[in-house]
């Protein structure tokens, strides 16, 4: 498992999740963007590394952004699962920021395995210190990375690094790379703890025989 982590000008510009992604797709990649919200990333992946794909998207508004930005899109609830698509129809599958939304996780994470041939999944870590100090203090936790309330937030299964990590293992998947940032940077030490943001890219064990 690797941690390379290569800044561009999406990091400098806040936006250091999109340059940590950049270099795991290949030039001129298949890739599909689930919940692709305005379809920044996809304009950017084709921008930096000539990809092509498509983004799913529910919200109208996030449809016509996309549209504008010259960004395919199709407009669907990612719940209803990806059956449109064949197995093995894209080189990477991206789920940015929206697991935690997801109501059927291990649904729609093996779907992504179906019609990719890697995946990729970006989540707020519920493990930072300071959600931890807000729970302690007896209040549901809210920051940069969870940025909502208790009464209108839209995330369902919020999950910590380690969470995560046992989760794939259990499932057999092997993890090609990981990246957890905090404050755009890459945390190594503790990153559990002082994380915020964590990056996967994982795929199904291949097998042998």
């Amino acid at each position: 498992m690797s941690d390379v982590y290569r800044p561009s000008a999406a990091a400098a510009a806040g936006r250091a999740d999109f340059a940590t992604i950049a270099p795991w797709i290949a030039q001129g990649g298949r890739v599909l963007d689930l919940g692709c919200g305005d379809g920044s990333l996809l304009a950017y992946l084709a921008r930096e590394r000539a990809a092509i794909g498509y983004g799913i998207e529910i919200d109208a508004a996030g449809v016509l952004a996309c549209v504008r930005q010259g960004v395919n899109v199709l407009q669907s609830d990612l719940e209803s699962g990806l059956a449109g698509f064949a197995d093995g129809s894209f080189d990477c599958v991206i789920l940015s920021q929206t697991l935690q939304a997801m109501r059927h996780t291990e649904g729609i994470v093996a779907e992504m395995l179906r019609v990719g041939r890697d995946a990729i999944v970006t989540f707020p870590n519920f493990g930072h210190w300071s959600h931890r100090s807000q729970i302690l203090r007896g209040r549901m936790p809210v920051s940069r990375s969870l940025p909502y309330q208790w009464y209108d937030t839209p995330n369902i299964h919020l999950c910590t690094v380690a969470d995560f990590d046992v989760f794939l293992g259990q499932r057999g998947c092997v993890v090609e790379n990981r990246v957890v940032l905090a404050g755009g940077r890459v945390v190594s030490l503790l990153p559990n703890l002082r994380g915020e943001l964590a990056i996967y890219r994982f795929r199904r064990a291949r097998l042998v025989g």
